[in-house]
């Protein structure tokens, strides 16, 4: 069963096609990574399974939900993390996961937050100001905030930008584990091409608004002779051709 099915997802800015026409399906309890360089489109189709933008043509079924019609009982079930999208900045971060906790009806709210507290180490970041937080810390915070609801459905944007090494492979991990007990759906875009090898069960690589190659990271890598991910995304960004059949 998928928890995403796109058909023919589209969207145009006037003469400017963001997204042409795309198709993929995403298994429920998998990891997915969606890979471009900058205006590839990633951003635009994350933002248009959202709900936050409506798609200029196309159909988005997301966990069973048509998105033009019923899109609020299939936004329950999801949350979405990108450290370029501020946190109300006077807020602390213990009142903006209250606010979060409160839009997703979150039961025992104190419980939640005192639980992803200890799993992302954020305990003495609780009672500070949302605007005072390094980078690093308004990652952490951010993954935290789309975790509060347990969702079914996770949309990450660069999950781990900003953080140093020791403190990425920590969140890799609970990422991990999260889908593994929870059997959560996860769709992912990173620029960080080892991170995507670790995570990802498929990758679906899009360049000027269309994917233009999809598979394991195991099989683009070898379709492209490669034994590293970051050139399979340079052959593709530089319209180098796979290695024949």
């Amino acid at each position: 069963m998928n928890a995403i099915e796109v058909t023919g997802l589209t969207k145009r800015y006037g003469d400017v096609l963001a997204v042409d026409g795309l198709d993929f399906t995403v298994p429920r309890g998998s990891t997915v990574g969606l890979l471009g360089g900058n205006g590839a489109g990633k951003t635009t189709t994350i933002a248009m399974l959202l709900g936050l933008l409506i798609p200029t043509a196309g159909r988005m079924i997301v966990l069973g939900h048509d998105m033009a019609r019923d899109r609020f009982a299939a936004l329950a079930r999801m949350n979405f993390s990108s450290p370029y999208i501020a946190l109300p900045h006077r807020l602390s971060v213990e009142e903006n996961f209250r606010v979060y906790g409160h839009l997703y009806n979150v039961r025992n709210i104190d419980a939640r937050i005192a639980e992803l507290a200890a799993e992302l180490d954020l305990g003495d970041l609780l009672k500070r100001p949302a605007g005072d937080l390094s980078a690093g810390q308004k990652t952490r915070v951010a993954l935290a905030k789309s975790l509060l609801n347990r969702p079914d459905l996770l949309l990450l944007d660069e999950p781990t930008a900003s953080l140093d090494p020791d403190t990425g492979d920590q969140v890799r991990g609970w990422l991990e584990r999260y889908r593994a007990e929870s059997n959560a759906t996860i769709l992912l875009a990173s620029h960080n091409m080892a991170e995507v090898e670790r995570l990802c069960d498929m990758v679906l690589v899009m360049k000027r608004g269309r994917i233009v190659d999809r598979g394991s990271p195991a099989a683009l890598l070898a379709r492209y002779g490669r034994d590293d991910l970051e050139d399979v995304f340079l052959d593709i960004a530089r319209d180098r051709q796979a290695m024949p059949a």
